[in-house]
């Protein structure tokens, strides 16, 4: 599905598809895509362990960065 995305330190806003999973914990970009769009990487003191629903470790290893952005989805907004 389509949702908005605005970077929070240019206010630069732009429409992507994404996969919304009411059961994720968290929100993800991948770091390949923030580097081509050009977000702000920040890199976490802790790198984040993904884990597969089966409980194994993600192929794409840890999460070592993260971006600033506000979400938007049928008029509601987020920041993540």
């Amino acid at each position: 599905m389509n949702v908005g995305i605005e970077k929070i330190d240019t206010h630069e806003e732009r429409t992507v598809k994404a996969l919304l999973d009411s059961r994720a914990t968290r929100m993800f970009m991948s770091r390949s895509l923030a580097q081509k769009r050009g977000y702000r990487l920040i890199k976490l003191n802790q790198p984040i362990q993904v884990r597969n629903v089966d409980s194994t470790g993600n192929s794409g290893g840890t999460i070592t960065y993260e971006v600033e952005v506000n979400m938007f989805y049928k008029g509601h907004v987020e920041r993540v």
